[in-house]
Formats: structure tokens, sequence, C-alpha cells
């Protein structure tokens, strides 16, 4: 008799051991912090480079007013920082950008000036005519002082700015004013602490970065102060 065939014994497929939901969500969890963390980089990265960018810009041109934002002033004198700022609004002034100079800042407790009125004694000093400088003595902070502005040029029904601050402070400056309805547009100065160094440049685009992250947040100032000496 022929003999019965003989079948191979079937083999099993080895089967990959079940991942665990734990492994998987761990997993998910990685995945998502790291996305959040690079996200957050690029942002970070992206806002230094505009501030970098915007503080090369010098923009010329005419405008109904120069701004210029205020810093310290001792008893009436302008700090080395607000001094470079003056010097750049009396610039353009002189250059015929514009026919009026807006200085802009209150005072601490305890000043007999605020920083507007010593901003102005210093361009009148220069030869700027008394009626072509406003003192605008409000504001504690750059967002206060932008919104001060906004509404005494209001005011006097003029809508275009030429804005004057430090390089690294001009996207700052600029975001918020055009916010508040302005046509603006900046010139930094290209003197003073907040260039001197390549590290008072760092500081300043790092600063700058974190203040204008917050107020595109959360619409609030967040003004630090200068670790170059003022």
């Amino acid at each position: 008799m022929p003999s019965a065939l003989t079948h191979p014994a079937p083999t099993r497929t080895p089967v990959a051991p079940r991942r665990s939901r734990g492994s998987a969500l761990a997993r998910w969890v990685l995945r998502t912090i790291a996305g959040i963390i690079l996200i957050g980089v690029v942002l970070v990265a992206g806002t230094a480079f505009r501030v970098w960018q915007v503080a090369r810009i010098d923009d010329y041109s005419h405008a109904d007013a120069i701004v210029v934002l205020g810093a310290a002033q001792y008893n009436g004198t302008p700090s080395s920082v607000f001094e470079a700022r003056l010097g750049q609004a009396f610039h353009l002034y002189s250059k015929g950008v514009a026919p009026l100079v807006i200085t802009v800042g209150g005072k601490q407790v305890g000043d007999n000036y605020t920083e507007a009125a010593a901003g102005k004694n210093y361009l009148e000093e220069r030869g700027v005519p008394a009626d072509h400088v406003v003192a605008v003595e409000t504001g504690s902070d750059t967002l206060q002082s932008i919104e001060a502005v906004t509404a005494a040029m209001r005011g006097r029904d003029i809508g275009s700015a030429v804005l004057v601050s430090d390089p690294w402070h001009s996207l700052r400056i600029r975001t918020m004013a055009r916010d508040e309805g302005l046509d603006a547009w900046t010139a930094p100065t290209r003197t003073g602490p907040a260039v001197y160094t390549r590290e008072s440049q760092f500081h300043g685009i790092a600063r700058e970065t974190g203040a204008l992250l917050w107020y595109q947040i959360t619409h609030f100032s967040a003004d630090f102060k200068y670790t170059a000496e003022q």
C-alpha cells in the first residue's frame, strides 16, 4: 500500500509583543513636549532676528512728528541713553524729517523733572524753537508712552511719526504705535550705551525679544532695566 503522505507540522509566525498603553502614551507625551520646545525655539529665534533686522533700519521719510521715547534723567539732565536719543531726534529735525518733535515720559517719585520736560529743555538749548517741541509728560513704560503720544497727536490732527529710541527697542515701539493706529516707522540712535559693546547689544536683543513676545501675548508692556550704564 502506498504510504500516507506526510505533512510538515505547521510553523507559527512569531507574534510581536504587544506594546503597553502606558509606553505609547509616554511616547506621545514626549513627542508633544519636543514639538512644543521646537516651536518655542523657532518663535524666539525668529523674533530675535526681527528685533535685530528692524534695529538696522533708518527710515528718514518725512513725517508729521519725530517722537523721542524717554529714558532716565537726573534733575533735568538726560542720562547717556536719553541724550543719545535726543541727539538723534535733533539730527532728524535738522534734516527736515519733521517740523515737530515730541518728547514723552513721566517722572519717578521725588523727581523735579519729567523725562519729557528734560528732553524738551535739552532740544531747546540746542536751538529747536520752543513751539516746535511738545512735551507729553505721561508714561512710566513704553506702552503708556505710546498711548499718550497717540492721544496728543490725534489732538493735533496728525498721524505719522518717526520713532526714536535705541536700535533694539525699535520693533516693539513700532509694533505698539501701529497697533494704536499711528503711521509709524523708526530711525534709532547709533550711539550710547545700547550699542557700545557686543555684550550690551546682545543684552538689548535678548531683552527686547522677551518684551516683544510678552506684549504680543498679553498686550501689556514689559520694560527691563539696562545692563549698560545709563
